[in-house]
């Protein structure tokens, strides 16, 4: 059996980072984890061929060569995941869809003929034999949340590994809070799940044969969702980096009460993590309580913030603006927070309702919905009716994103990070590629952007005042001169 397993373009987002990977010549962010894991479940014997859109184009011969399509993508993703099912019904190829656009979004697609609904595991085995019996069913999906424990190790050797700024494993699956607007817990379930330490040691291990020696993403949605494993995990991780000498950094996305874990931060920060994703969403109490964020209402955010950096994290945070509380001051009083804690990467988002999830169902009942979400963060459209005034909403928030990016306003959010950020846990080396970016950096920079003066400022600070964390203020003048052009574009 020849299987083609395509993964859809990534459009011009704020996590597509594609203003800012010519600086280190990579052509795609993150590798697609879903495809390479199903890959790995499927038989020895078949013949098998990743194309992954974000890296090389899809040609009609891949199409011809093979006896079946697997197409897997996010929301973000529907748009080219419609061409690609397109091109192969043409041809004459079967397509099986499966991921988060299919899962929750399938009755979307009349021209795909099978799916694969949410997780893998516990389906896979009856749709290889359907597929080499001639008897696909239209539908494949699992009864429950699978275990991760038989989870196979990625099949790596289906990538050029050096198109790609960083890799992807997963440790955990699902999410024990009920954050009204999320669908994490629609896909993976309230129970989270995670994988033994020796398989998480074992994957890493086969990336590093594979090659491998930049940073790696930990997907979780939600890192400490199982505190007790995740520790036992972070202590297997320094034991194998102790003891094979091994340097990966790694990144990771959680909750904002990591800051209360005195215990778990310090064990990550040990390990190895240098970045993690906080779902900060908005200063207003009265906002997170009506969204269901109630970890965040429990919590200092400010503080929070500020504990990770000092303790040797950068903080990446997720903003949202279009709850039915906001007011028009919401912009400032964002703008206001992002710039004081320093969170130079900051994704405000409008609020969107996805596919199945609580506010979806709410907005849909209130007969508030809209249209479907294109899954974009940065897309400049709220799929249902806002409390706020629409126009004030949007306009708002293209000012707000805009204005954030400024150069002279993102150095300086920049700066306060700085102030407040302490390196710790292993360091790795300068690598030619870290030279490299520095001097594209200085030349598109530093050279041709209308905001090199700032730039040349912000490096000079940098290297005057925080010379430890020089390489990773350069890092952040190159992923803001993506968000800038990104926001523009709004």
């Amino acid at each position: 059996m020849n299987v083609l397993l395509v993964s859809p373009e990534t459009p011009d987002t704020f996590w597509s980072f594609a203003h800012a990977l010519p600086f280190v010549s990579k052509r795609a962010t993150h590798p697609p984890l879903g495809l390479l894991t199903v890959a790995a479940m499927l038989p020895d014997e078949w013949e098998l061929r990743l194309v992954d859109l974000d890296v090389e184009p899809l040609r009609d011969e891949h199409i011809d060569a093979a006896d079946v399509v697997f197409l897997g993508g996010m929301i973000v993703h529907r748009e080219s995941a419609h061409e690609i099912a397109h091109r192969c019904h043409v041809r004459g190829r079967t397509v099986i869809a499966g991921g988060p656009l299919f899962t929750t979004g399938h009755e979307g697609f009349p021209e795909i003929d099978h799916f694969c609904l949410g997780e893998a595991e516990d389906v896979i085995e009856r749709l290889v034999a359907d597929l080499e019996a001639g008897t696909l069913q239209r539908f494949y999906e699992p009864d429950g949340f699978p275990c991760l424990d038989h989870t196979p190790v990625p099949r790596w050797d289906l990538l050029d590994l050096d198109r790609y700024a960083t890799m992807s494993v997963q440790f955990s699956r699902g999410c024990p809070h009920d954050c009204e607007f999320c669908d994490v817990v629609v896909m993976n379930g309230h129970v989270p799940r995670t994988k033994t330490p020796e398989h998480m040691i074992a994957e890493l291990e086969a990336l590093h044969r594979a090659g491998w020696r930049r940073d790696v993403f930990v997907v979780d949605d939600n890192f400490i969702g199982n505190r007790r494993k995740t520790r036992q995990f972070l202590r297997a991780l320094i034991d194998w980096r102790e003891r094979t000498g091994i340097r990966m950094d790694f990144l990771t996305e959680a909750t904002v009460d990591l800051a209360q874990s005195t215990e778990l931060l310090a064990l990550m920060v040990r390990a190895g993590f240098k970045k993690v994703f906080l779902g900060i969403e908005t200063p207003d109490q009265d906002a997170l309580r009506e969204c269901h964020k109630l970890q965040n209402v429990r919590t200092d955010l400010e503080e929070s913030v500020r504990i990770l950096q000092n303790a040797g994290l950068e903080v990446m945070g997720g903003f949202i603006v279009g709850f039915d509380h906001d007011q028009p001051d919401v912009f400032q009083r964002q703008f206001a927070f992002i710039q004081r804690t320093g969170v130079v990467t900051a994704m405000v988002g409008l609020l969107n309702a996805l596919p199945r999830t609580k506010l979806y169902q709410r907005l849909k009942r209130e007969g508030r919905l809209l249209s479907d979400s294109a899954g974009n963060n940065t897309d400049a459209f709220c799929n249902f009716v806002p409390k706020l005034d629409r126009d004030t909403l949007e306009s708002g928030y293209r000012q707000l994103m805009k204005r954030l990016y400024e150069p002279q306003v993102f150095y300086e959010r920049a700066k306060a990070f700085l102030r407040n950020y302490r390196p710790h846990g292993p360091r790795r080396g300068l690598r030619r590629e870290d030279v490299a970016a520095l001097f594209r950096s200085m030349w598109v920079l530093g050279l041709r952007d209308r905001g090199r003066r700032a730039y040349w400022g912000f490096l000079a600070y940098a290297l005057v005042r925080h010379r430890r964390a020089f390489a990773v203020a350069v890092t952040l003048a190159i992923h803001g001169y993506h968000f800038r052009r990104v926001a523009r574009g709004l």
